[in-house]
């Protein structure tokens, strides 16, 4: 019987794992590297070793209303897209809330993890811990393992031909944290992802001239939809996933291009990509001023650089001082073994992303290596929900064969579908597919026809409406009370933060009123015109 369970990390994902263990009863013990929690957001001025590194400006991709956890509705007044400052806030009210942080070790390395001699038959780990220099070893009886995939840059600088010839400074994005460091530069910004946007953007201001390359191109949402609301909550609904999902994928892709191109036309900005592949969206909403402005220049991928200058793709050439490759990060895990965990061609098989398929007890879970077109923090505490019930026994995996078989091979087969087989789309999911699927598992889907009968306002909501974290709190495991009103208010706090001036609505009948005034006295005068 699981009871001591060791996490690793206190992030997003390690936060959640903690309050999951909790709630089934378990003994967690949370390690985490530095002097705060916070993980990935929690903004640091120096880059640590071994842990996540974010840039002073980061602002977040989802809305509050899809970045929450379940039971935890973000603050109304919190802004819908948050600095990572304000994100780390919520972070801490969760924790507090809680009460996780005595739960929490914090300055304490986690060494190695190692299964126990006779983990065939107890499934425990031997954890050894580092902290002020001191190592300690502790058995365990099952592992979270949460420190994300943002730790070890994707930095193949022996693919870039001449690359040792150039004098000037080059680095990976994770070491980038604001742009002072390049007032007055030519600076080239290399990978077209959410990080190398972010950054060439935040350049523009500063920087003589920001170059960015892309091999293949991308796709460019902004954070706002129709009427100027956030494109998650418009977009993230079960009724217009099962949409995609029914129609053919080149009627979808077709309808995807066209919706993106009513911002502004991205083969004409040089941006749209080089096939018709689903590829995750990026969301900024300075590129295109910055292009237009010519304060950012889109370029072909680069391919030969001399000591001063870089040669792109269409051999177009450009002096440059600086590049900044945005190349993504590898997954990186303390598990080499191959008897606890299988990798092949930078690839990691894990059941349903969370579980080594060929353990012998299913006492080691990965929380957080997934790539959703939506917010990482619910999906990472659907993982942990999942992963403390099968931990506690409560729950049941299937045999190493169906698991090896099935649900990965599934995976790898959706994912070529729509996003291709490209190194940066590991781990890549289906937002609200996932999310069901563990949710099926735990028992904490929500069931529209029961719920159409039992309060079918709720049921609209829950299948028209945006696909939020309290859905998954209604029944179940779980299940809290407040989920129903959090789910019926979440446009109040989606409005919320930008009523800071009110137009009162008697002002609009007021204008109403006159306008339909002056134009029936119009009408009058007209009328007395024609009659004399």
């Amino acid at each position: 019987m699981v009871k001591t369970v060791a996490v690793i990390g206190a992030g997003c994902a390690g936060l959640a794992a903690v309050k999951s263990c909790l709630e089934e009863g378990l003994q967690p013990t949370c390690f985490e590297k530095s002097n705060d929690l916070g993980g990935i957001w929690r903004y640091m001025e120096e880059v640590e070793e071994g842990r996540a590194s974010i840039y002073r400006s980061l602002v977040t991709n989802s809305s509050k209303e899809m970045s929450c956890y379940s039971d935890f509705p973000m603050p109304a007044h919190f802004p819908n897209y948050m600095h990572n400052s304000k994100f780390l806030e919520y972070l801490k009210l969760y924790a507090e809330h809680f009460n996780l942080m005595k739960h929490i070790k914090l300055q304490t390395k986690v060494c190695s993890v190692k299964k126990c001699p006779d983990f065939i038959t107890t499934g425990q780990w031997d954890v050894v811990t580092e902290k002020n220099g001191k190592q300690e070893s502790a058995i365990f009886d099952a592992v979270l393992v949460c420190t994300g995939r943002y730790v070890k840059p994707n930095f193949p600088l022996e693919s870039y031909k001449g690359l040792e010839r150039f004098k000037g400074t080059y680095l990976h994005s994770r070491e980038y944290k604001h742009p002072a460091a390049f007032q007055g530069k030519r600076v080239l910004v290399v990978g077209a992802g959410n990080s190398g946007v972010d950054i060439a953007t935040d350049l523009s201001d500063v920087a003589a001239q920001v170059f960015i390359s892309t091999r293949r191109g991308c796709w460019m949402l902004s954070r706002l939809s129709d009427h100027g609301y956030p494109w998650d909550v418009c977009f993230t609904t079960r009724f217009k996933i099962w949409l995609r999902l029914s129609l053919p994928t080149a009627l979808v892709n077709w309808l995807f291009v066209r919706k993106l191109n009513e911002w502004f036309d991205q083969e004409v900005y040089g941006l749209q990509r080089d096939n018709s592949l689903w590829k995750e969206p990026l969301l900024n909403d300075e590129l295109p001023a910055c292009i237009i402005r010519g304060s950012v220049v889109v370029k072909p991928a680069a391919v030969e650089f001399s000591e001063t200058d870089v040669t792109f793709g269409d051999e177009t050439r450009e002096d440059i001082d600086a590049i900044i490759f945005a190349t993504g990060f590898a997954i990186d895990l303390p598990f080499p073994d191959e008897s606890v965990i299988k990798t092949s061609d930078s690839k990691v098989f894990l059941y349903k992303n969370v579980f080594p398929p060929k353990l012998e007890k299913p006492t080691l879970a990965f929380i957080g290596l997934v790539q959703p077109i939506a917010s990482t923090l619910v999906v990472n505490e659907m993982q942990a929900r999942w992963a403390t019930r099968v931990l506690k026994g409560m729950l049941r995996l299937p045999s190493e064969k169906k698991k090896n078989s099935g649900d990965v091979t599934r995976d790898e087969k959706l994912e070529s579908k729509w996003y291709g087989s490209v190194q940066g789309h590991i781990f890549q999911i289906e937002f609200i597919e996932y999310l069901d699927e563990i949710a099926s598992e735990i028992g904490v889907k929500p069931n529209f026809f029961r719920l159409l009968l039992r309060d079918p306002r709720l049921a609209v909501e829950v299948f028209f409406g945006a696909c939020t974290s309290p859905q998954f709190r209604l029944t179940g495991p779980g299940k809290w009370n407040g989920a129903r009103n959090a789910i019926m208010t979440k446009w109040v706090r989606i409005v919320k933060p930008m009523k800071t001036r009110v137009v009162r609505k008697k002002d609009r009948e007021s204008t109403l009123s006159t306008v339909l005034g002056v134009l029936c006295l119009l009408a009058l005068f007209l009328s007395v015109l024609m009659l004399t």
